[in-house]
């Protein structure tokens, strides 16, 4: 199910996602409400885009600062995901880099590829940064970028933006010298160049080569220039993992932002009940499954036992960050950003549900049930939990069914509903918020009696197909619920979920029963 009303006005990426949950297509935008909306609002697609809108069951968004950022994350998302509306993009949204060939006069050249000899610089976010930049390194050091040297000097070389090696105006050694300022500007040592250079300006200008020391200082201008205006995907040899979340009504929103070498890659979040070392826990659990990363920046400080934890799993220091200020201190705020755009979207529909059930308590925790069979054959039952508006898929459950024979919904629904509940009751586990059940007045009826068998008083309603009416116990008539309000479409949502989940189990046991 996808919520409009749920988008941010910000930039970032958004993902289409199928019934499975596979990645159908990734897309950027610089208005990620007016961009998801428009898909829905227009109705004159293009075949491609018209398939898009009518298989998309779902959909993720990842906000980001810029525009700019969104960019480079969708190129990145595109290559993990490999979406099926995106297989012609993947090669047009590839960054170039700059690239100084491995020839006995390197030639300084942009690239779409990283493979070949020589060395490769990049990728750049920009475009425009990035001509800037070869531009500003080309005419600097007077480096070539024809194809072939010519025999004769080309225009390049008579207004001064290219040294003649084809004509033998520059020793090999004098253009190795350039080539080597050249790797130190794109490797991104702009400081530590100017300041030699500098030194070496000073000694021309004592010894009287004031041509030399002219050039010199021409270089240096240029490369001061250079180093206020160089935006360069982030440089970085390791990995770091950000965390931030919040805690509101007794419940944790977290997210986990996964940088590699500099480009943010993914994202990964988490519901889950509040407890004084909630933290501590999910850092235990999480790193117990997944490498830990070489820098872990996260909004406070850790146990050093917790430290230790992670450099053992690590097998190496693992670095840990509270940033106050600077660029982490923007990545860690963009994570909070992140959990508020993506958790708290998801408050308006269940403030919306509350209000139209008139619960007397927000249904922050909510499990849906719903029954499938083939034939009467292989007959399961499934749960699904969501939390705060979301899928904690940790608390999904599924039933075969055991004290029914051939088809009968309405005993299926009791016996899941009674199995669930009875076990929460004996191991004393907290009862949901709300109780959703996939059906007429029919299943209601009878999970609504196996809970009054089980003296529970928590609220319950069904939601019939067709025409998505929604039914509480004790009214004839469904209630007067738009099937196209927040409300409806949050139990809609729900529902699917439910119904997806139950027919996945039914088709691997008759898989199972398939193998001799």
């Amino acid at each position: 199910m996808i919520d409009l009303d749920a988008l941010p006005h910000l930039p970032g990426c958004y993902l289409y996602m199928d019934e499975d949950g596979v990645v159908l297509y990734v897309g950027k935008a610089k208005d990620l409400k007016k961009r998801v909306t428009s898909y829905f609002q227009k109705k004159d697609h293009d075949p491609k885009t018209a398939s898009l809108v009518q298989a998309a069951r779902g959909l993720d968004v990842i906000v980001t600062n810029t525009e700019v950022e969104a960019l480079l994350l969708e190129n990145t998302l595109i290559k993990k995901h490999w979406p099926r509306y995106n297989i012609l993009l993947k090669d047009s949204k590839r960054y170039a880099c700059i690239h100084l060939t491995g020839e006995k006069f390197p030639r300084i050249v942009i690239s779409r590829k990283n493979t070949g000899e020589g060395e490769f610089f990049g990728p750049f976010v920009s475009a425009k940064e990035r001509d800037y930049i070869f531009e500003v390194v080309r005419k600097t050091f007077q480096l070539r970028t024809c194809k072939k040297m010519p025999v004769h000097a080309c225009l390049r070389y008579h207004i001064g933006v290219c040294s003649g090696p084809c004509i033998g105006s520059i020793s090999m050694e004098e253009y190795g010298e350039k080539v080597k300022r050249a790797t130190s500007v794109l490797k991104g040592n702009i400081r530590e160049l100017i300041e030699s250079m500098g030194i070496e300006m000073k000694e021309l200008a004592s010894r009287q080569q004031f041509e030399q020391a002219l050039e010199l200082r021409d270089e240096i201008a240029a490369l001061e220039s250079l180093q206020e205006k160089q935006n360069v995907e982030r440089q970085k040899k390791h990995d770091e993992d950000i965390l931030n979340y919040i805690v509101r009504d007794d419940t944790v929103y977290l997210m986990l932002f996964k940088v590699y070498k500099g480009t943010l890659e993914d994202k990964q979040d988490y519901v889950f009940a509040f407890g004084q070392e909630f933290l501590e826990e999910f850092l235990v659990q999480y790193y117990s499954e997944n490498d830990p990363p070489e820098e872990l920046i996260v909004p406070e400080p850790l146990e050093e036992s917790l430290i230790e934890f992670l450099a053992h799993v690590k097998g190496k220091k693992v670095k840990v960050t509270v940033p106050k200020q600077g660029e982490k201190k923007e990545l860690l705020d963009l994570v909070l950003k992140n959990v508020e755009i993506g958790f708290f979207g998801d408050r308006k529909k269940i403030e919306a549900l509350q209000s139209k059930l008139s619960l007397p308590k927000l249904p922050n925790v909510i499990e849906c049930f719903d029954i499938s069979h083939l034939s009467g054959t292989a007959t399961v039952g499934s749960m699904v939990q969501f939390r705060g508006g979301r899928p904690d898929k940790h608390n999904y459950r599924r039933f075969k069914i055991e004290s029914v024979e051939g088809i009968d919904d309405f005993a299926s629904i009791a016996e899941v509903v009674r199995r669930r509940y009875s076990r929460l009751l004996e191991e004393k586990h907290d009862m949901p918020d709300l109780i959703i059940i996939d059906g007429g007045k029919g299943q209601l009826s009878s999970a609504f009696q196996e809970l009054r068998k089980l003296k529970l008083r928590v609220p319950i309603i069904s939601i019939a197909k067709r025409e998505e009416e929604i039914y509480v116990p004790g009214l004839k008539s469904p209630l007067p619920i738009k099937k196209d309000e927040k409300a409806s479409l949050f139990v809609q949502e729900l529902r699917d979920e439910a119904h997806r989940f139950a027919i996945n189990y039914n088709r691997l046991l008759r898989q199972k029963s398939l193998i001799p």
